[in-house]
């Protein structure tokens, strides 16, 4: 018999992913399907694809950047309904480029959830794919740390704050062995900061943040 957990209204088997029906055809389930099993179902709302029973995805495309701040609607409705935790895959490419800075700072900084970017669905699949084969692997590796976050979205916290101007990967480490989350560190103080990196870059890290 299966493992299953529960997603909210959605029952998840261990190692699968369940995908909003609309999904059906596109490249992200063609890639999905084969390498975890996928289950299309209608019904679950804004979410395109629970992972577990504690966290889903949001696409984000290139049309939906291109289109206006839509998008932006969906993804405060699902951070103030759901008490799942949301990964938002963006498709950055040419096209959606220039939209892409602040679409990061308002999803990881205002919002407080995990960005991840993609320059199309063959690569968010791929992307998904591996988001289930870690939490199936801390499942089974210790069943006490089933909060635990992924490589890839820490990855994706540090990669985030390396986007301030001055600040490389050695200082993101920092910063964020410090304050320990990006609410902490987006409320930090000049004088907190410059305990850490110095005066002048924490006043462009204080800026950066304020501005």
């Amino acid at each position: 018999m299966a493992n299953h957990v529960c997603a909210g209204a959605v029952t998840v088997p261990h190692g699968h992913v369940i995908g909003n029906e609309k999904w059906k055809g596109s490249q992200i389930a063609q890639s999905i399907q084969g390498k975890v099993k996928l289950i299309l179902e209608g019904g679950l709302g804004i979410v395109d694809f629970h992972l577990s029973n504690r966290s889903c995805v949001l696409y984000v495309s290139e049309a939906d950047l291109v289109a206006g701040n839509g998008f932006k609607r969906r993804l405060v409705c699902f951070r103030n309904s759901y008490s799942l935790q949301g990964i938002i895959i963006v498709e950055k490419t040419l096209i959606s480029d220039q939209y892409f800075p602040a679409v990061q700072k308002f999803v990881i900084l205002e919002l407080g959830m995990a960005l991840l970017p993609v320059a199309n669905q063959g690569e968010a699949a791929q992307l998904i794919i591996q988001l289930v084969f870690e939490q199936m692997k801390d499942r089974l590796s210790n069943p006490f740390l089933m909060k635990k976050s992924p490589k890839l979205l820490e990855s994706s916290i540090i990669q985030t704050v390396q986007q301030i101007p001055g600040v490389g990967k050695a200082k993101a480490l920092l910063l964020l062995e410090r304050f320990r989350s990006l609410h902490q560190l987006c409320n930090a103080s000049v004088p907190d900061l410059e305990e850490v990196v110095g005066r002048s870059l924490a006043q462009q890290i204080h800026a950066f943040f304020t501005a």
